[in-house]
């Protein structure tokens, strides 16, 4: 990983927790149970990477950029994904525990979440339209002036969002999860 430039690389089991990576650039790479825990990546850029059963834990994302990137079975505990470039942020997140994440004010519409903890998640002011959350937790996940227009909670569960506050014009909800649109009222529905 010294190079500055990796092109269709596979890296595997790579221990880097703790580290300082910056400047480097990875194109169609695959990294596979990696442990960049507690490691910066700051000012890297990420471009069609797929992220295998790493351990990504408190990483430090600082002006990287992550253009469609996926996560599968991941750790990404505690990541502030708001630091990172807003040009060509797409990411992608399938069995994930992501709880404790930032994705403050980012925009990232048609996002998928599949399978993944988002537990106190924070998604303030982020543009998440037709994202799809597929059978993903998201206990007391933040959702404030958020843009949830068109989005798929149908499976999701344990999720708190006020109407008022957030716009979930032609969002998808099952009858099971209406509640989560009522905490606010101190309504039981039974």
């Amino acid at each position: 990983m010294e190079e500055a430039y990796h092109q269709h690389k596979t890296f595997e089991k790579v221990s880097y927790a703790g580290q300082h990576v910056s400047g480097r650039e990875f194109e169609s790479c695959t990294f596979k149970a990696c442990d960049f825990s507690g490691s910066s990546f700051s000012g890297c850029r990420f471009l069609d990477c797929t992220f295998v059963g790493c351990n990504l834990a408190m990483l430090k994302l600082n002006r990287t950029t992550l253009n469609q990137v996926e996560f599968k079975e991941c750790k990404l505990t505690g990541v502030n994904f708001s630091e990172c470039e807003d040009m060509l942020f797409t990411v992608h997140f399938e069995g994930c525990i992501l709880d404790y994440a930032s994705f403050m004010r980012k925009k990232m519409p048609g996002t998928k979440f599949i399978n993944s903890s988002l537990r106190e998640v924070m998604f303030s002011q982020a543009n998440l339209e037709k994202a799809v959350f597929d059978n993903s937790n998201l206990e007391r996940a933040i959702f404030n002036q958020t843009q949830l227009k068109s989005a798929d909670f149908l499976t999701a569960y344990n999720f708190d969002i006020d109407p008022d506050l957030n716009n979930i014009k032609k969002a998808r909800f099952s009858q099971y999860g209406l509640a989560g649109l009522l905490t606010r009222h101190e309504l039981r529905v039974e």
